[in-house]
């Protein structure tokens, strides 16, 4: 067994220890929030936003985008679990703003020999302003996304701490 795994089933041992009420908390988000955000390990969204245990969905994948997957998740969150209002955070200095489709794929080609890298749109990030934009109107544009749930965009400053506004639909 890893050190990281013998790490982590200790610190759980002591989690357990102090689990208490948690076993009653009910599924859905006591919010009705759902947060779609980046997968890097620097975002705490639980500590940057306020939340605790049971107040609300954490959706993350490499850059926070609007995937097919992650808006999967957010459908299903809004309609088997009464979501209403969602978040789509990005951050600064993105992993995801480091390099492009094209690069990405190429690079797959040559560790693997093969193309196939170059059929997935792996979501990269040119302008993080924009990608927000482009996150939140792709959400708002899919079929089948109720009009009644409120989405809006951030930016996460990972100097500061910081989230700015980018969009309010």
């Amino acid at each position: 067994m890893s050190d990281n795994i013998n790490k982590i089933l200790n610190d759980n041992s002591k989690y357990v220890q102090n689990f208490g009420e948690k076993a009653t908390l009910v599924m859905p988000p006591s919010r009705g929030l759902a947060i779609l955000t980046c997968m890097d390990a620097r975002l705490d969204p639980a500590k940057f936003a306020g939340l605790q245990e049971g107040d609300a969905h954490v959706i993350r994948n490499a850059g926070g985008r609007a995937t097919d997957d992650a808006i999967r998740s957010l459908i299903i969150s809004s309609e088997i679990l009464g979501t209403n209002e969602w978040l789509v955070i990005h951050h600064s200095d993105c992993g995801m703003e480091t390099f492009t489709n094209e690069e990405f794929s190429k690079n797959l080609k040559n560790t693997f020999e093969n193309s196939e890298g170059s059929y997935i749109n792996w979501f990269t990030i040119s302008d993080r302003v924009e990608s927000v934009r482009e996150d939140v109107k792709r959400i708002r544009g899919h079929h089948l996304v109720s009009r009644d749930i409120r989405i809006s965009g951030y930016i996460f400053d990972v100097n500061t701490g910081k989230l700015t506004e980018v969009v309010n639909d």
